[in-house]
């Protein structure tokens, strides 16, 4: 069966609309990020890691509740390996004998009846939290650059190229936003650790495979209808790609949900990221990466 066979959407009337939702949604995301700042991971700000191995399986979600008091804080805790084995990280500012002593006491007194052993220790000195922040970020912006490079040398258009950048910056800033404002509520860690710079990135990838699909049909359509007014022959390349994306969009949003749902604690961030990339990038590509191109282009043409 095919979904939305014949289409006829309008797309280019609903993008003041996109315009307004777009917005809030950027300046919520940006005010979140400024007023809260982004919540880093041990891997951005340095800190301490403890594998403990259990004679029995735990539950994670006890061991964090029963860590947050004597740590300060929330630590980050993850099953490693098996049911019994946990990875635990902290940014405690002790040092790391009198943070690993904590650890174990309230350990003891969780689970009287299950021993564990500290099996590995590690210290994530600030140095190099520093330098994989920055060079995370680096990761971001030169994808972002090859890009723009890559969709101006195939389109041949700067304004190609300034939609597709601004739909990645619209989806990347709207995921962190939601992350930042949101973290503190979650009953899963939201902090940005290494496996969200890889959903993030994978959002880009995702995103601009749609955007791309948008735009290749924008191009064939302005040579196959050349009497087509531009707005008219814009929006029937955004319904003739509506069934390829939706479905495509509902197919990968149902794999990474059961991800999600089965994955474990350890890839819960990672794959409720790319669940809000999957959403967020299906509606950039079919809002606010055409509209910023006919804008564009339509200012061009009025220049």
């Amino acid at each position: 069966m095919r979904w939305f066979e014949t289409p006829d959407f309008n797309f280019l009337k609903a993008h003041k609309i996109a315009y307004v939702v777009s917005g809030i949604l950027l300046v919520a995301s940006i005010i979140g990020i400024v007023t809260k700042g982004l919540q880093y991971g041990i891997d951005f700000k340095g800190g301490k890691e403890f594998v403990l191995e259990f004679e029995q399986p735990v539950e994670v979600l006890d061991i964090r509740s029963e860590l947050t008091g004597p740590l300060g804080g929330a630590p980050e805790v993850k099953l490693f390996g098996s049911p019994s084995d946990v990875l635990i990280r902290t940014d405690d500012p002790g040092n790391i004998t009198e943070v690993q002593n904590t650890i174990t006491q309230a350990m003891a007194q969780l689970y009287p009846d299950n021993s564990a052993d500290v099996i590995k220790t590690d210290i994530v000195g600030p140095r190099f939290a520093e330098d994989l922040k920055a060079g995370a970020l680096n990761a971001i912006i030169f994808a972002l650059i090859v890009i723009f490079i890559y969709i101006l040398i195939r389109f041949k258009d700067w304004t190609f190229s300034a939609g597709a950048v601004a739909a990645l910056f619209h989806d990347v800033m709207i995921v962190l936003g939601i992350f930042t404002i949101f973290g503190d509520l979650a009953p899963f860690s939201m902090q940005i650790d290494q496996a969200i710079i890889a959903a993030f990135l994978t959002i880009v990838g995702y995103s601009l495979n749609d955007t791309v699909v948008v735009f290749d049909r924008i191009r064939e359509n302005s040579t196959l209808f050349k009497t087509m007014e531009h707005d008219e022959m814009v929006n029937k390349s955004l319904n003739d790609t509506l069934s390829r994306t939706v479905i495509t969009s509902i197919t990968t949003l149902f794999v990474v949900t059961v991800l999600f749902i089965f994955g474990g604690e350890v890839l819960k961030g990672f794959s409720f990221a790319l669940m809000l990339g999957v959403v967020i990038g299906t509606y950039s590509s079919l809002f606010v990466a055409s509209s910023t191109v006919v804008e564009l282009q339509r200012r061009r043409q009025n220049a």
